[in-house]
């Protein structure tokens, strides 16, 4: 393939844009491919060369990038009208009632501009509304790029994980390896009166997508009730993808006090959400003591990418759609393991899929669960699978990057340029598009 306008792009953006890149994940090297416009299930870039997009912008793409008429004529409507008012809007409402209606614990919401955004004002409002200040969160997990969740280290030894956070706020964080039970009756037998939230996934989506054990999310609960602490979920990711439009919470039959989404809830869209029960979510300002607002917030355009966005998925069997899509994949690539590296693993639910390049496993996938790991102990894999973020990273995450993901563009498959980023699939992909990518993966591998 040829890249010599992405290169040359990418030769203007170092000098004018830290690293090259608005985010640091899209800094690939040698150097990215610059997109030129979205196809479909597929991207063309800046050389015309064609990719199948398995990244769908990090997550937020359901759809794909051809929108449906509806989502597309709501979205120019909006935006013809004017770009934004500083004043409340009817679309905003109506998306805040099909959220309400679909996901089982959420009563009332705040619309906010970003996935960091709202997990930074959960966890504010959480603090506010129990009057303490620890929060744990698991080792590993990402709640967007705020001080309170970059830390690193192990229960109550924790440190921040970047420079420019100062140490006060790694104080407040307590710290437990996903799916570790023992570890979280730990930290709230030491800590249970100063917790005021455990915030977590419900599937760890930006370390290699790790499933929960059978029982844990029952067991934060459980604990959260115990102590007068709160349960976050965050659904950043996995909201409208995992579950459908119940969300991860319903498929898991867990019932949180807060969640936060973001992606999916605005179209495309820069969009977060804080939702939860109304007398929790009720403590923002103006209702409440704890402060939020955003200039942005509840932005029109957004809102109506969103809203219709979601209608179109309920109306139109989206979720059969990609979801059976992501079963027959992860099921190929479990075939391709079986010949050609049986020690990998296949991770991934509904309409996500990775492939983790585990160490040392065992030379036959005889008996794993189908379609890829979900953790179930009767799996002869159980005790190999990845259980923990840390699991992931002792991977062979530089052979991930440094071979194969160049290999797969070579070959015409954006895949995130990391181990540890989900891959998406969207309505937009066919069954021609997911055998060609079996095809690259065989050959990749």
């Amino acid at each position: 393939m040829n890249h010599e306008q992405s290169r040359a792009l990418y030769d203007r953006a170092l000098s004018v844009l830290s690293g090259g890149v608005n985010s640091s994940v899209r800094a690939t090297r040698p150097y990215p491919f610059f997109v030129e416009k979205g196809d479909g299930g597929h991207v063309i870039d800046a050389d015309g060369n064609r990719y199948i997009d398995f990244v769908m912008g990090y997550g937020p793409l359901l759809l794909g990038h051809s929108l449906p008429e509806q989502v597309q004529s709501a979205i120019q409507q909006h935006a013809a009208e004017g770009p934004m008012y500083g004043a409340p809007t009817e679309v905003e409402v109506e998306l805040a009632e099909f959220v309400t209606r679909h996901v089982p614990s959420v009563e009332m919401l705040r619309f906010v501009n970003s996935g960091t955004e709202a997990t930074v004002s959960a966890v504010r409002l959480a603090r506010g509304y129990t009057g303490r200040d620890k929060i744990v969160v698991m080792q590993s997990g990402y709640h967007g790029a705020q001080e309170s969740t970059l830390v690193e280290g192990e229960g109550d030894h924790t440190a921040p994980s970047s420079p420019g956070i100062p140490e006060s706020f790694a104080e407040h964080t307590l710290t437990v390896p996903f799916n570790d039970e023992e570890a979280a009756h730990e930290v709230f037998e030491e800590h249970g009166d100063d917790i005021a939230a455990v915030l977590t996934e419900p599937i760890l989506g930006n370390y290699g997508i790790v499933h929960p054990v059978e029982g844990y999310h029952d067991t934060l609960r459980q604990l959260c009730d115990d102590h007068g602490s709160l349960l976050i979920f965050d659904e950043v990711i996995t909201g409208f993808r995992v579950g459908g439009l119940q969300c991860a919470q319903g498929a898991f039959d867990i019932d949180p006090d807060i969640t936060t989404f973001g992606k999916i809830v605005g179209g495309g869209f820069p969009v977060g959400a804080i939702g939860g029960k109304s007398e929790i979510i009720e403590q923002f300002t103006p209702a409440g003591d704890v402060f939020q607002s955003g200039t942005f917030s509840g932005h029109p355009v957004t809102m109506a990418a969103g809203l219709e966005t979601l209608r179109y998925a309920a109306e139109h069997d989206v979720y059969d759609h990609v979801n059976g899509l992501g079963e027959r994949l992860r099921a190929g690539l479990q075939d391709i393991l079986e010949d050609q590296a049986p020690e990998y693993t296949v991770v991934g639910r509904d309409s996500m899929f990775k492939v983790i390049f585990t160490r040392d496993g065992p030379d036959s996938l005889e008996g794993q669960c189908e379609a890829g790991c979900q953790q179930q102990e009767s799996c002869p894999r159980f005790e190999y699978c990845p259980k923990t973020g840390h699991d992931v990273t002792q991977a062979e995450t530089e052979r991930w990057e440094r071979l194969f993901w160049p290999a797969m563009k070579d070959q015409g498959v954006f895949l995130t340029a990391n181990q540890f980023e989900s891959q998406f699939i969207c309505d937009a992909h066919t069954g021609e598009d997911i055998e060609n990518a079996l095809e690259a993966y065989k050959e990749a591998i």
